[in-house]
């Protein structure tokens, strides 16, 4: 017996009316720039290993870029606002997603909080409208989740910085025209802002990646890369200021990761109701419905665990171990919802004209970046226990 479906795969609990009017606003701009633009082309990009440069003047125009900032032509908008955009974003892609979020959170983010009233004039405005791209620069080869133990350095010149060493796995790297890099100096880890068309500054793009494809991912070289004085962020001294920056991008993550899910459900269950075998529709077997009652059930924590998050950053009462619980459960979430889609979906689901192996592929780097699984259990256990599993 069939009936009109009553549960909505893409907000089973009504969050929308949880949100605020410039909220539902731009989240409906951009999930219009998504299924009109991205989604007919995203594919195509995946597979051949690329993404338009020109998408970030179109995210400008549209106010995405540094979102939640405030002044130097940033939105100023609310948390939820950027963690609504990072969902439909993902929902198209993860790379799309981490082309906003690397300039907003990872480039844009530490300029304002840290930067001189000079670095900002120079570089936000220009980000802000996509006229300039920036990246951020803290892993290496040999420096990933111990950012502490990096061999990038800064010394002395005069009243210079000379710049040496590598880092790895930059998002927007080869396209950026200003790096975020941090570096060991006399006085601790610190960060600079670096043009990239400084001498000795190059890179060189990272290939035959089999996930976040539609993305550019670099390395940096700095061979002596010479710097004036203003280049260190004056706010910044430690690891301090490159973890607070992470934790600033890792919101979007928890909303971002919670729109791939979703895209995953809605294409299952739009399967689900229309492939038929055996004279029926293999939404009337038993065992499809048990795989789409867990992934309804995740994608809704999710959703919901991501929008707490963003109301506690608004509140000023969200921590870093908060938002490693967002991290650690709406990743794995995310991944295992992703996993089932494709099940469902059969042969038809390792082929790029559904959604669900691109957002497998692209989750299993989204699980060890910006802090592995394995890590946020760490922190999660520390804040639990009080004992550090790390020393």
């Amino acid at each position: 017996m069939s009936h009109d479906p009553t549960l909505n795969p893409g907000d089973v609990l009504g969050l929308d009316a949880d949100l605020r009017d410039d909220e539902r606003e731009v989240r409906d701009t951009t999930r219009r720039l998504v299924r009109e633009k991205l989604l007919p082309n995203v594919a195509e990009w995946f597979e051949q290993a690329t993404v338009p440069v020109e998408l970030m003047r179109e995210f400008g125009a549209l106010g995405l870029l540094g979102l939640h900032l405030d002044g130097y032509g940033c939105a100023g908008a609310s948390p939820t606002a950027y963690g609504l955009v990072c969902q439909e974003l993902e929902a198209g892609d993860t790379g799309l997603r981490s082309l906003v979020s690397v300039q907003g959170s990872l480039a844009m983010f530490p300029i304002h909080r840290f930067g001189s009233d000079e670095q900002k004039d120079e570089w936000l405005p220009r980000m802000a409208t996509g006229e300039a791209i920036g990246c951020f620069g803290l892993t290496e080869p040999d420096s990933g989740s111990d950012p502490g133990s990096m061999r990038t350095t800064a010394r002395r010149d005069g009243t210079d910085w000379i710049l040496h060493g590598q880092k790895m796995w930059i998002t927007n790297g080869s396209i950026a025209d200003v790096a975020v890099v941090w570096a060991r100096t006399d006085d601790g880890i610190r960060g600079f802002v670096v043009p990239t068309d400084t001498k000795g500054f190059s890179t060189q793009d990272i290939h035959g990646k089999l996930s976040l494809r539609a993305s550019i991912t670099s390395e940096l070289l700095l061979d002596d890369v010479r710097l004036p004085e203003t280049a260190m962020l004056p706010g910044a001294r430690g690891l301090g200021g490159p973890l607070t920056v992470l934790g600033e991008a890792r919101l979007g993550i928890c909303f971002g990761v919670a729109g791939a899910a979703r895209a995953c459900l809605e294409a299952a269950v739009d399967y689900a109701r229309t492939r038929e075998q055996f004279g029926k529709p293999i939404g009337a077997f038993q065992l499809t419905q048990g795989k789409l009652a867990e992934m309804v059930s995740r994608v809704a924590a999710a959703q919901l665990l991501a929008l707490r998050l963003g109301r506690m950053k608004e509140a000023g009462t969200l921590t870093p171990d908060h938002v490693s619980l967002g991290k650690y459960s709406n990743v794995s979430s995310a991944l295992e919802v992703a996993r089932t889609a494709r099940t469902i979906l059969g042969g038809n689901g390792i082929t790029l004209e559904y959604p669900v192996m691109r957002h497998a592929a692209n989750l299993e780097t989204v699980l060890t970046y910006e802090g592995t699984h394995e890590v946020h259990a760490l922190v999660l256990g520390k804040a639990l226990t009080g004992i550090s599993a790390f020393t």
